[in-house]
């Protein structure tokens, strides 16, 4: 395989498990003691930084930058 499909494969899944876990415990969060009201600030820092990470894997693996394009002539 080449190097970029590894990156492409390896980046999704760890994204996949950043975001079950940070989900998973603002969910536990909210419906434990906190209630939602009180977890509602958690997931607004939950849901940024999501954001953030798919942000990340896509300018990382999927987006085409100028310097991988081959060269034309």
């Amino acid at each position: 395989m080449s190097q970029s499909k590894l990156e492409i494969i390896f980046g999704l899944a760890a994204a996949l498990l950043v975001s079950s876990f940070t989900i998973g415990l603002a969910e536990s969060i909210s419906s434990g003691f906190a209630g939602f009201w009180g977890g509602l600030p958690f997931w607004i820092i939950t849901l940024s930084v999501l954001a953030l990470v798919y942000y990340d894997y896509w300018d990382t693996c999927l987006r085409k930058k100028n310097g991988d394009q081959p060269p034309t002539s």
